[in-house]
């Protein structure tokens, strides 16, 4: 599933318009890497939301902007594994 959650997010950011080449899993969201902007930011929770029906709290999106694509990922990957299902 890692994989899959990975391609998803890459292909957000591409739909997002932004530039996904040389993209790799220690990029950060945030300043220093991608520099997604808080909008841009909701915008791919809400994606993620919606493609893997979890969610988010309000109050996670900053923190989320210090996570590398990686560490997203697996949260993605943590949050939509059903109690007990292993990876």
């Amino acid at each position: 599933m890692q994989q899959e959650v990975r391609a998803f997010v890459e292909a957000s950011l591409k739909d997002m318009n932004y530039d996904v080449e040389g993209l790799d899993d220690e990029t950060t969201l945030g300043p220093a890497g991608l520099d997604l902007e808080s909008l841009a930011l909701a915008d791919l929770l809400m994606r993620v939301e919606d493609q893997y029906h979890i969610r988010f709290r309000e109050e996670e999106s900053e923190e989320l902007a210090t996570r590398t694509v990686g560490e997203f990922t697996q949260l993605v990957v943590d949050r939509a594994q059903p109690v007990g299902e292993q990876v």
